[in-house]
């Protein structure tokens, strides 16, 4: 899983806050929520005005602790301070996700959607969130190659008359 920010080592004298929110986003990446939520904090309390710092201390929130009040709401302020940033959006999404909001997610694609175009990482997330429809013959399995087919050709029929 990629967070799309850079993670090389630093280089020189980097400040504490910035090494802080590196390691967090290297904890981040590699699954460890409950250790980045340390060090964005960390991060976090030496720049409360940074979007990269709140908005990443949102989804670290989210996935290790379950707090979604908080985590959306860093992740919101996150998208207020820059909304031009695709990857604040997707972390807001993330978090709707995985409090069960889905609708709320989708929506908030939709919206990403319409301010950055067809991103591709905004399509993969959307493939995610989106509930998969029962299997057109529920007697096979879904892998069965005719309930293949035939959901292949519902989702295009479905997919003409949203026109």
């Amino acid at each position: 899983m990629t967070l799309g920010v850079m993670t090389e080592k630093a280089t020189g004298s980097e400040p504490k806050h910035m090494v802080e929110f590196r390691e967090g986003l290297e904890l981040l990446k590699n699954e460890y929520p409950e250790k980045a939520v340390l060090k964005l904090r960390q991060a976090f309390e030496s720049d409360k005005r940074n979007p990269y710092y709140i908005s990443f201390l949102g989804l670290s929130l989210a996935r290790a602790e379950q707090g979604w009040e908080q985590a959306l709401d860093l992740c919101e302020m996150a998208v207020g301070l820059k909304p031009k940033e695709i990857k604040f959006h997707l972390n807001l999404i993330e978090v709707y996700a995985s409090a069960g909001w889905r609708e709320k997610a989708l929506r908030k694609l939709d919206n990403a959607l319409k301010l950055f175009g067809d991103d591709a990482r905004l399509k993969r997330f959307r493939a995610k969130v989106v509930e998969r429809r029962a299997p057109v013959l529920p007697f096979f399995e879904r892998g069965h190659f005719l309930n293949r087919k035939l959901g292949k050709l519902r989702h295009r029929m479905l997919k003409r008359s949203d026109k």
